[in-house]
């Protein structure tokens, strides 16, 4: 039997943001290990359900039904800032002591995101590859599938055998991509090759509102990629949007291509770096401001809501969750039937005693450091009431089947607007979020989701027609107001003279 370890740790690291990701947090509800793992990723669509498929293993032509999965620890908690010093070594020494106490292994799939930062260690993915590593030794192959929004660095591309990214962005392939790697990582067991993975790094920002893989400039630069993907030997070629939010050395779009012949990867990856380059200026975007898109829900007459981006309160880009900006113009505008998320743990403690039914009278929001706009008051009627975990049945961003956002509790106000209110940070990026608290989403004339990519593959059924709204937060659109201490100098668009030579040139 080959025994293939399943391992890791991921976190998206919004280094703006004052909220850690701490121990705490990752063990009550996002630390999965031995059964729990299996039950918690098998039916996901995210990458560990990949690793965790049993299905014909095409790279090596046979079964792989010799395959003994040991499900280690792997640990995953919404985007926030730096993973606390305390998890971070908690985790990462839990993750190698689970390795090593596993006896013996034949190979590693490693579960990362790309761009994790710990306090005390700006390149947390390429740390923890590279402890993995020093547990295994080097000839037991390890691989990997990288979120999309990766800021890829070489100490990863070294420490590992197989690095793959999702090529989707909202993120709907995470399932298929990881079953891929794992066929790979069991054909380099089975045959000993190694194909040659290169990096090739772009001095380049794409900012957040322009990274959705279905338009343009994506959809063109990844349609490129598939050609060159295509070429005779041609394993893997994989465009990195990166992580914006991460300030770090490794920060920006890269290319990641993998072939037996190392020449022939990099000639690949300095191609397709080339064509991004070459579309940088469209990389780069804007939304609409506030009172705007306000004025376009209050128009909107269609038999579907509107999908309403909330950039600068992306949750899943570390956003807190509870920002009011467009909240408090649709209520003083008195605009009926929009649904919005909101994170205030305190007013859901404060709603306890109120029936479903009851009514309600109380501020909410605004309570963080890292939001913008000041708390609203909520004025209607408790919808309804949901604790615990909630399941998404069709793909969402990521393939995360699962959700929880503590105790939730759902408000229609008197002038129609319905409030999602959570005790813990969650992605909105389901419907059934608003279903649980007697909220019918299709019902709405507008959905506001904290997110930019990420609603967009929950609420594709359901909404009609799509608004970005440039809104204030530690995840707004322009990075040219963030205050980056570690990355490269020079880059576009901070500096818009800089020019792009190959990593990897001869």
């Amino acid at each position: 039997m080959i025994r293939l370890a399943i391992t890791g740790l991921l976190h998206e690291t919004n280094t703006f943001s004052g909220v850690e990701a701490t121990l705490d947090s990752y063990l009550a509800t996002g630390w999965h290990t031995g059964s729990d793992m299996v039950e918690h990723y098998r039916s996901s669509h995210a990458v560990v359900g990949g690793f965790l498929q049993e299905s014909s293993d095409t790279a090596a032509g046979s079964a792989d039904a010799d395959v003994d999965i040991l499900p280690l620890g792997v640990g995953f908690v919404t985007p926030c800032g730096p993973i606390s010093a305390e998890a971070y070594s908690t985790l990462l020494e839990r993750i190698c002591d689970d390795l090593e106490d596993a006896g013996p292994v034949d190979a590693v799939l490693l579960v990362l995101h790309g761009a994790a930062v710990a306090n005390g260690e700006l390149s947390a993915d390429a740390d923890i590859a590279e402890r993995v590593r020093a547990v295994v030794g080097p000839d037991v192959p390890i691989g990997s599938v990288l979120d999309m929004h990766a800021n890829v660095e070489q100490r990863l591309v070294d420490a590992v055998d197989v690095l793959l990214a999702y090529q989707t962005n909202p993120h709907i392939d995470a399932r298929i991509v990881g079953a891929e790697c794992r066929a790979r990582v069991l054909d380099i067991v089975r045959t000993g090759a190694r194909p040659a993975i290169v990096l090739e790094p772009l001095p380049l920002v794409v900012t957040i509102v322009q990274q959705d893989t279905s338009t343009e400039p994506m959809a063109g630069l990844l349609r490129y990629a598939r050609e060159v993907e295509s070429e005779p030997g041609m394993l893997d070629v994989s465009i990195l949007e990166g992580f914006p939010y991460a300030d770090t050395a490794q920060m920006g779009m890269s290319v990641l291509a993998t072939h037996p012949d190392r020449d022939v990867a990099a000639d690949a990856a300095r191609r397709v770096a080339s064509a991004v380059w070459d579309r940088r200026a469209e990389l780069q975007g804007a939304g609409r401001p506030v009172s705007d898109v306000v004025t376009v829900i209050d128009a909107h007459r269609g038999e579907k809501p509107l999908l309403v981006l909330d950039v600068g309160d992306n949750v899943g880009g570390g956003g807190p969750g509870d920002s009011t900006v467009l909240l408090a113009e649709v209520l003083r505008r008195r605009v009926a039937g929009v649904g919005i998320t909101l994170f205030d743990p305190l007013v859901v403690a404060a709603l306890q005693g109120t029936p479903v039914g009851g009514r309600v009278d109380i501020p909410a929001g605004g309570r963080s450091a890292e939001q913008d706009g000041e708390q609203v008051q909520l004025t209607g009627v408790i919808t309804g009431r949901h604790v615990g975990q909630y399941s998404e049945p069709k793909i969402a961003h990521g393939g995360f089947q699962f959700f929880d956002g503590g105790e939730m509790v759902g408000i229609r106000t008197d002038d129609g607007v319905s409030v999602v209110l959570t005790s813990i940070v969650v992605q909105p990026i389901s419907p059934t979020q608003y279903r649980v608290v007697g909220i019918e989403p299709e019902q709405l004339r507008a959905v506001i989701g904290k997110g930019v990519n990420g609603p967009r593959a929950g609420y594709s059924e359901i909404c009609e027609g799509l608004v970005v709204a440039d809104t204030p937060g530690v995840t707004r659109n322009s990075v040219i107001g963030f205050s980056y201490r570690n990355r490269r100098e020079p880059m576009y668009p901070f500096e818009p003279e800089t020019r792009y030579r190959s990593n990897s040139a001869v």
